[in-house]
């Protein structure tokens, strides 16, 4: 995490008519967003930082999701960035059917503002454009195929990054952007635009979690042993929450998967540091040995 991401603010010194630069140093951070390397790796990877406002896209189609919505409001809570969700390609519903599902997103964050949008009609885009401040750095999250990099163009004002279609197939977006970028919009605001993630692990993300399940967290006060663990234990609230119908039982999975998946990660990733450690303190000593021969 000592390498520069996305979004930093450095010192650095530019040559030959700024075609090198040497960074020296990185400016403290306000916010990192990061998530689990993907695949068996354990390790950190940066996605953005010094993030103001991070744009959650799901589209509503066979995109929508609570379950993904709510890993990418894990990782927005832990950095301490405010989330907007926007459902993208309203235009394939209508205004019930969005009512709906807007009502089901504030049934599992109810502080975080919801905006239906479509890039097809232009509904939706001026809301989106009134919110976006000058000096203040947004950032587009969501799978691929949801629409990031069509509301990216329409931000800009034209067509600069190239859209792919939905695999009809296999109902999956195809990534049209392939790294993260920062772009200046002409307003003054700047927004970073990320490729699609279809694997989001999260880690050391405890106050994510926290956040993003308060009513669990609140009802896990009620416990009777303070260390529940919220599966087997007798005077559990969350289980009796979760009994009685007021706790929906896929939110609470998803809550426990989360926990799990988080501390298991955090516990393999410091283990993997120590060892990285003894290694290389191994390998000093035998390089110390040899000098001394």
């Amino acid at each position: 995490m000592d390498y520069p991401a996305v979004g930093d603010w450095v010192l650095a010194s530019f040559y030959d008519d700024n075609t090198l630069a040497i960074i020296h140093e990185i400016l403290p951070r306000k916010s990192l967003l990061k998530r689990k390397t993907p695949g068996k790796k354990v390790d950190f990877q940066l996605i953005a930082a010094n993030i103001d406002v991070a744009f959650i896209v799901q589209s509503l189609n066979e995109n929508f999701n609570l379950r993904r919505l709510e890993r990418y409001l894990v990782m927005v809570n832990e950095a301490s960035i405010q989330p907007v969700v926007l459902l993208s390609k309203s235009d394939l519903l209508d205004d019930a059917e969005i009512a709906i599902r807007i009502a089901e997103i504030q049934s599992i964050a109810p502080q975080v503002e919801v905006l239906p949008l479509s890039s097809e009609n232009g509904s939706g885009l001026d809301s989106i454009n009134v919110m976006m401040q000058p000096g203040q750095t947004y950032c587009l999250l969501g799978s691929s195929g949801v629409g990031k990099t069509t509301l990216l163009n329409t931000l800009i004002g034209k067509e600069k990054y190239t859209t792919k279609t939905v695999s009809s197939k296999e109902s999956k977006g195809r990534h049209a952007t392939t790294h993260r970028q920062l772009i200046r919009l002409d307003s003054g605001a700047m927004i970073v635009d990320t490729p699609g993630m279809r694997e989001l692990g999260n880690f050391s993300a405890a106050k994510g979690v926290e956040e993003t399940f308060s009513e669990i967290t609140a009802l896990s006060k009620q416990c009777r042993f303070s260390d529940c663990s919220h599966v087997g234990e007798k005077g559990c609230a969350v289980l009796a929450a979760v009994e009685q119908g007021t706790l929906p039982a896929d939110r609470y999975e998803n809550y426990l998967k989360m926990t799990r998946e988080s501390a298991f990660n955090e516990m393999s990733y410091f283990e993997k540091r120590k060892k990285d450690k003894q290694f290389a303190k191994h390998c000093k000593s035998v390089m110390k040995q040899k000098n001394r021969k």
